[in-house]
């Protein structure tokens, strides 16, 4: 081999070999840009994920805070009930009286 192929070889090897370091660069490079791209929207994912969950845990304190239980419900209909059954008691005994006082006469 003379010293001209032997040149044009050594050439065309490092011709072959950069084209593939070059290749491999920029897939690599574009490997980088998602894989940042994909940490970026990771992140912000996760913020918005940790936002929901405080506007979700304050919505529970104010339902806690301001809603009724049933068993509070429960409680404040049988204290109801009892007044409106005393206060019927009453006027059923107001009637006896009346029909009492009437017999009188």
């Amino acid at each position: 081999m003379t010293g001209g192929e032997l040149s044009a070889v050594v050439l065309f090897g490092i011709a072959v070999f950069g084209a593939m370091f070059g290749v491999w660069k920029y897939v690599e490079g574009r490997i980088v840009s998602a894989k940042t791209e994909a940490v970026e929207r990771a992140d912000a994912a996760h913020q918005l994920a940790a936002k929901a969950r405080d506007e979700i845990a304050a919505q529970r304190l104010h339902t806690a805070e301001v809603y009724v239980t049933k068993q509070g419900m429960v409680e404040q209909t049988s204290q109801i009930m009892r007044a409106i059954e005393a206060v019927a008691s009453r006027i059923d005994g107001l009637y006896e009286r009346l029909d009492r006082w009437h017999d009188n006469k």
